[in-house]
């Protein structure tokens, strides 16, 4: 990568900062240090424990972050709802402890404020539908507190949702299921379909009045993951306004990676540790598994194919970028933390991307997918007030 190409990219990234869709810091925080910010003093380098500070935040561009408040899909019921107000509270308390550099944003005009300020526009998106234990009213009560996306899934199913890693049972969304889309687009929160089966994921953009995001997830065509999108999913985005928002985890990016990663997760488990778990002992054993078994590594050109491909289907207008920083044990090579979005920007240069394109990439198309969503929110709230309709009464 020449230096001409990564001074342009800086450039570009100081006029038009990237909006991340996802990171996992505060379930890092969570697993590490059990929320002692002390520990973690992100105004300082935290190179050796996160992929995550706010120099490393700068140095990288980014201008706004989805912060994840994911709880595992092996929480379940009160336990998951009390463990995704633990993830908020700890989102709240690193804007309030970082005030001149975090900047809480709830809408649209709250990411431009930050940008015209020099500061990262912090933002919450619930990874997982089970943090609101069927229950609307929970749902609500998180776009209270700030969420403005929510995962449909995680990696299990729920009652009214097919995960894209579990064997299917709802065929998509049950009546429930369309419902909790209905009751978010009224709400004013994202429906967010990473994670999500390819039947999820049609049910929710033939039943959403809003766009919708993939907050961290990549194009199946390139890399055939279960995780990644379908083209023919791709192909829906500019009908419904949505942006898909491609993501760095090695093995949702090159084949090699997720054949590695199979074997690597199997490993996790005859030690007795959750395939997710990136506490200094998992990491331990992922790092044995890895000096046995050398690691594919993706780069940041194996990104930039992602995007190439998104683009061509979905067209510039309905993609972005959601690194999954802190919510991986391994990165892409250029990709290593929240300072390389400018690699991949060069890469992407250096494939005569216009800093047109680059600019929607990186900002306008999530802000504006937001601004939209906030407009059908208010729209709908003019027609039909909050839904309180049970799962038990839908799905009998």
């Amino acid at each position: 990568m020449t230096r001409d190409l990564l001074a342009h990219a800086r450039d570009l990234l100081a006029a038009h900062p990237v909006v991340d869709g996802h990171n996992d810091l505060p379930w890092a925080l969570r697993q590490q240090v059990r929320y002692d910010l002390d520990q973690r003093d992100i105004a300082t380098d935290q190179s050796a424990h996160l992929h995550t500070d706010i120099p490393r935040l700068r140095a990288g561009g980014v201008g706004a972050q989805f912060w994840s408040v994911y709880v595992r899909s092996d929480f379940a019921g009160d336990n998951a709802v009390t463990a995704v107000l633990e993830q908020i509270d700890v989102v709240l308390r690193l804007v309030d402890r970082y005030p001149a550099d975090l900047r809480l944003a709830v809408t649209a005009d709250d990411m431009e404020a930050a940008r015209a300020e020099g500061r990262v526009a912090s933002l919450m998106g619930a990874e997982g539908g089970h943090s609101i234990n069927n229950s609307l009213a929970v749902l609500r009560a998180l776009h209270a507190l700030g969420v403005r996306y929510m995962t449909l899934t995680h990696n299990d199913n729920l009652d009214w949702a097919d995960s894209a890693t579990d064997v299917p049972k709802a065929g998509g969304l049950t009546a429930f299921g369309e419902e909790v889309v209905r009751e978010m687009n009224r709400t004013g929160v994202l429906v967010d379909l990473s994670h999500v089966a390819p039947d999820t994921m049609r049910d929710a953009l033939r039943v959403t009045e809003a766009p919708v995001v993939f907050s961290h997830s990549s194009s199946r065509a390139v890399c055939d993951h279960v995780r990644n999108i379908p083209d023919d999913v791709l192909e829906l985005l500019p009908g419904n306004a949505g942006v898909a928002m491609a993501t760095f985890v090695p093995q949702f990016v090159l084949p090699a990676a997720a054949e590695w990663m199979v074997g690597a997760n199997e490993n996790m488990r005859v030690n007795g540790f959750h395939a997710l778990d990136h506490t200094p002992a998992g990491m331990k054993i992922q790092h044995a598994y890895e000096a046995e078994h050398p690691r594919p590594v993706a780069t940041a050109a194996t990104v930039a194919d992602h995007l190439d491909h998104m683009r061509d289907v979905a067209g510039i207008d309905h993609i972005g970028i959601g690194g999954d920083f802190d919510g991986v044990p391994f990165t892409p090579s250029g990709l290593d933390d929240v300072s390389g979005y400018p690699n991949l920007i060069a890469e992407l240069l250096r494939r005569r991307w216009s800093d047109a394109d680059l600019a929607k990439l990186t900002w306008h198309n999530a802000v504006r997918v937001l601004r939209d969503a906030e407009s059908v929110a208010v729209e709908l709230q003019g027609r039909r007030g909050p839904s309180n309709a049970t799962i038990d009464e839908l799905d009998a």
